[in-house]
This record gives structure tokens, sequence and C-alpha cells, in this order.
């Protein structure tokens, strides 16, 4: 059997440990909170809706939309059908999130993916947000 002390001080160690992540992300996600709103005006919604009028150009219909905290790539056929870029503040490392929504009959099919985690908004840009958007919109023009 351990003893006591030893188990109390292990306890202890795993208690500043947990303390020191929480803290961590605190800071990582108030980091990227104060960044995102530039992020998404001088980075993000430009490059949505260049792809937009790319898509419109190849017969695409699609607008972009930017509530709060968000930008959203979404078809005139269908308010179901979009892409959203928000920042996942629950999510450890704190990531921006593409959100895929698609409509197939009946059912939605959604799905999300980080881009870069734990890599703050400063350091991505207008190519990362392009890549994602790319490698998500097959389902929407494949139809």
């Amino acid at each position: 059997m351990m003893d006591i002390s030893e188990v109390r001080k292990q306890v202890q160690h795993a208690l500043d440990a947990a303390r020191r992540d929480a803290a961590a992300h605190r800071a990582a996600r108030d980091a990227a909170q104060q960044a995102l709103p530039a992020f998404l005006a001088t980075v993000a919604a430009p490059v949505f809706r260049q792809v937009a009028s790319a898509l419109k150009a190849e017969g695409h219909a699609f607008s972009v939309f930017t509530p709060a905290d968000s930008v959203r790539l979404a078809s005139d056929r269908s308010a179901d059908d979009f892409i959203e870029m928000a920042l996942d503040a629950d999510r450890d490392p704190v990531a921006l999130v593409f959100r895929r929504s698609v409509v197939r009959g009946r059912r939605i099919l959604e799905d999300e993916q980080a881009l870069r985690p734990g890599t703050p908004l400063a350091d991505l840009g207008d190519q990362d947000v392009l890549d994602s958007l790319l490698r998500l919109l097959p389902p929407f023009v494949a139809r």
C-alpha cells in the first residue's frame, strides 16, 4: 500500500498542473477573442467574399454573411447549405473552426474541422482560410 503522504503529494501536483493548464487556456482564449474581430474583418471575410464571387462567376449562387464573431458562406438555394468559420473557445487548444452543413434530401449532414489548432490568429493568413474553404466546397458544387 502507498504512503498517504506520497499520494497527497501527487494529488497536489496534479491539482497544480490542472490550475496551470486552465490559466494557460484562459489566456489563449482571451487573446484569440481579442484578435478575432480584426482577423474576421481583414482576412476571413475578404477571402469568403472572393470565393463567393468566384462561385457566382461559375454559376453557383452563394452569399457571405457576417453574424457576430463569425463569417458564413451560404447557398442562395438553401439556407441549410453553408460553411461557417467561428472561434471555438471551449476547444483545447482554442481554434478557429469551420462548420459545414449540407442538405441531402431530408437529411442535413454536418461536420466541423479546426483550422490549425493552437495557432495564434496572427499566424494565420488568407491562404489558410482559402485552403480550408476549398477542401469543404465539393459537396456544394458537385451536384
